[in-house]
């Protein structure tokens, strides 16, 4: 009898643990940085991530609702991660609650943003003598104002820093950038938009450049950052370098060296200026290559390599030029492209006469972009935009003269030259900054070697490659 009572506890435990095994089995987490698919109602799968802490899912009902992104949730999350473990990441009770306790549905009151009153630059225009300002690097991170108690963005989202990361920051507003390092622009968004105030924040650094709420005189105002975030004094912010302006062959030297360096270009402040909000002539911007925003408005399929995921963005101007951007996407992101509808920055060298961005190359999504004018036009995805003649250019190499490419990708900065004598023609490549490798062929004539130079220039900038001034 006891051993019938032992069995009877045996089996009681093992329909326990099979129901248990049963209950979670079909519930699990997703790692940072995982994505996997489900079936739903659409022939195409649906993908969910964690990104950051942040759950998505490409499904409708996720991508519609007017919550935050780390507030949103939908059935497929709910049933791959758990509907407990959902609605208590997002903060919502359980089945029953009122709409109100939830916060959601399309009648959820809009989160009132605090936009700060940041100073912004205009492009520098040759005609400016710059000699006297100040000079210093412009940073490829992200703006990010201190309001002494969080960081904004330009339009007032906050970046959610770990307490140890802003301990020490003051009740004073700062004005900054907060990088990583050069060309590791992405790498820095990624980490300032997570929701987890992750220990991913220690390679950030809060690079600052500005009172925003002092009426000093520009020079005082460096000067006093200086004091107090200079040689170490705060172990996450440091200050800006500022140098005196020589001239135009100065701007130009520096400008060359930064570029060579992977920055992305040069700050110049007016001595003596005061920090107002808005675009002031005051502060300029000097770059060779220029950047813009565009809206996504469908894919282009990828061919060759790129064989089965997108090959490239078609995208529009605010004006309504519409183009195709191609260069700068990596792997993942032609998997997983920027949703229609998304606004990116791009970098171009020049408009064609048709006000077409020539050589544009994809940087990132832009989240704190206001785009102007109406909402975008139809549904229907747009054909692809001829490819005018004049977006690649193939000419040959003026004799004695030398045409250099580049081509800037995630951590990578390589280029290529290519230079003309008669027949003979050298190319020159390897990693930017340094002195690389170079190569000289004969041709069978002057002809055939401006020939041979064309199709290498052709071909270089089908893979990407800009050319430099």
């Amino acid at each position: 009898m006891k051993n019938r009572r032992c069995l009877d506890c045996i089996q009681t435990v093992v329909r326990e643990t099979r129901a248990y095994d049963a209950r979670v089995s079909t519930t699990r987490d997703l790692r940072e940085g995982e994505v996997t698919y489900v079936q739903g109602s659409a022939a195409t799968p649906y993908a969910l991530k964690n990104i950051g802490g942040v759950y998505s899912c490409s499904c409708p009902a996720w991508r519609n609702q007017s919550r935050a992104i780390d507030q949103r949730t939908c059935k497929h999350l709910k049933a791959l991660r758990g509907e407990e473990v959902e609605l208590d990441r997002v903060g919502e009770p359980p089945a029953g609650g009122s709409s109100a306790a939830r916060g959601g549905g399309a009648k959820a009151a809009a989160v009132k943003k605090d936009v700060p009153p940041l100073l912004l630059a205009h492009r520098w225009e040759p005609e400016v003598d710059l000699t006297g300002w100040w000079m210093s690097e412009k940073l490829d991170g992200v703006r990010a104002y201190w309001d002494g108690q969080r960081f904004l963005s330009r339009t007032g989202n906050e970046y959610l820093a770990p307490e140890w990361f802003t301990d020490g920051l003051g009740a004073e507003p700062l004005d900054g950038e907060l990088w990583i390092g050069r060309a590791a622009f992405q790498e820095t968004v990624s980490v300032v938009r997570r929701y987890d105030k992750s220990e991913h924040w220690r390679r950030v650094k809060y690079v600052v450049f500005d009172l925003p709420a002092s009426s000093a005189p520009f020079e005082a105002r460096i000067d006093a950052l200086a004091a107090r975030f200079g040689d170490g004094a705060h172990p996450h912010t440091t200050s800006l370098a500022h140098e005196r302006c020589e001239g135009a062959e100065h701007v130009e030297r520096r400008l060359k060296e930064i570029e060579g360096l992977g920055g992305e270009g040069l700050m110049m402040r007016q001595p003596g200026s005061r920090y107002v909000a808005g675009r002031s002539p005051t502060l300029l911007k000097v770059k060779s290559f220029l950047d813009a925003e565009a809206r996504v408005l469908g894919y282009l399929d990828g061919k060759g390599r790129h064989a089965g995921r997108v090959g490239a963005l078609q995208v529009e101007l605010p004006d309504g030029t519409a183009f195709s951007v191609g260069t700068g996407l990596s792997d993942a992101e032609r998997e997983a492209p920027p949703e229609i509808g998304a606004i990116i920055t791009f970098r171009y060298f020049e408009l064609t006469p048709d006000g077409v961005p020539r050589f544009p190359s994809y940087v990132a999504v832009r989240e704190d972009f206001v785009w102007p004018g109406a909402p975008m036009k139809g549904a229907k995805a747009p054909k692809a935009p001829k490819v005018k003649a004049a977006a690649v250019e193939a000419t040959a190499v003026a004799p004695g003269g030398v045409r250099r490419f580049e081509l800037v990708e995630g951590n990578s900065a390589k280029f290529w030259e290519v230079a003309v004598e008669g027949a003979s023609y050298t190319v020159r490549y390897g990693r930017i900054g340094a002195a690389g490798q170079a190569k000289t062929k004969e041709a069978a004539s002057v002809a055939a070697a401006e020939a041979e130079v064309a199709k290498l220039v052709a071909e270089k900038t089908r893979k990407g490659y800009v050319e430099a001034i």
